[in-house]
């Protein structure tokens, strides 16, 4: 089986740019899902992994992989179309920041791709956080109370405070603020679609599955957040304590059942309310991502299976058992994983 991996930041996406080498926090987590999942799909039998590479880029140590080196768009948009058309499976990852995983999408699909990934259905839809909060409130999933501000446009006058300023359009941290007051606002340089929603107190939490005929609902884990109101990503840890997890597991499940169905990996992030663990009226739900999240990292340390094996028993309408390790885990946005002796 010949599996293709895309991971825009580290494939040669950014060539087009006609910028300097990609670096920073997307440069990070994309290399760090990209090596975990290249690996996991190599500890199958007779599995082979293609993957483009950015040639501004040090090489990856990736075990029994195909390295296809670019350095100019041309060549990597060519080579995409092609390795999306002759691989058995495609596996996209890219940020939805201004529809570049959406078009990634797009682009493998005429290719005839057989994704492993979400489609362009659903991609679309996570792709914009005004779009997919409404798609969920009118299914009675709960979200925090917000909405679009247009570009240029003037802050609404009954904007509540403290509220989080965000791209409608955005991955990981990029452009999110909360802000305090209205006096603390400044518009989004150059203008663009934004959120603006009232700040959720509470326990920040990663949850994903893996979708197919079978849904499974996969480990919670509690999310690392800056504390400079920039919700800066920089790992997280698993498992949660029982009651936090039997409600992130809950949320997860909605917000998977109210989806478009994907046989992939998908994530949900989501705020847990300072609640006791019957009372959930302050969870809710952040943003989908879909596509592969960092927490994969933790997932496949703590995971006694192959999560990447279970992807491929999903998009064959079958479900694989997958068994957590009770231990502690901790996870940073580079990819290190420990396990810590469990004190919660």
């Amino acid at each position: 089986m010949r599996v293709f991996l895309y991971e825009f930041i580290t494939g040669g996406g950014l060539l087009t740019a006609g910028e300097g080498p990609p670096a920073g926090s997307l440069l990070q987590e994309g290399a760090a899902m990209l090596a975990a999942l290249a690996e996991d799909f190599s500890r199958i039998s007779g599995v082979t992994v293609d993957v483009l590479h950015d040639a501004r880029l040090p090489e990856f140590d990736l075990p029994r992989r195909r390295v296809w080196r670019v350095s100019q768009p041309q060549d990597e948009l060519r080579l995409f179309k092609r390795l999306s058309a002759e691989a058995d499976v495609t596996v996209l990852i890219a940020p939805e920041t201004n529809g570049l995983l959406t078009r990634r999408v797009q682009l493998a699909e005429a290719a005839h791709a057989r994704l492993l990934s979400p489609g362009s259905t659903l991609v679309e839809l996570a792709s914009d956080k005004n779009r997919t909060a409404a798609y969920l409130a009118v299914r009675g999933i709960p979200v925090p109370r917000g909405e679009v501000l247009q570009p240029g446009a003037p802050l609404p006058i009954d904007c509540p405070t403290p509220f989080v300023c965000k791209p409608a359009r955005g991955a990981g941290s990029e452009g999110v603020a909360l802000l305090q007051s209205r006096d603390n606002w400044r518009p989004a340089e150059p203008p663009t679609h934004q959120r603006i929603e009232a700040y959720c107190p509470g326990i920040p939490v990663s949850c994903a599955w893996i979708g197919g005929a079978h849904v499974q609902i996969l480990e919670p884990c509690l999310q690392y957040l800056s504390d400079d109101g920039r919700f800066t990503y920089q790992g997280g840890r698993l498992p949660l304590e029982a009651g936090l997890r039997r409600r992130a597991r809950a949320l997860a499940r909605r917000v998977a059942e109210a989806l478009p169905p994907a046989s992939s990996y998908i994530g949900v992030d989501m705020v847990l309310g300072r609640a006791s663990d019957n009372n959930t009226h302050h969870d809710v739900v952040i943003e989908v991502n879909p596509r592969l999240t960092t927490s994969y990292v933790g997932l496949r340390a703590a995971c006694r299976g192959n999560l990447a094996e279970a992807m491929l028993h999903a998009r064959a309408g079958k479900s694989m058992d997958l068994d957590f390790s009770p231990g502690c885990w901790e996870f940073d946005a580079s990819g290190n994983v420990s396990q810590l002796q469990d004190d919660r």
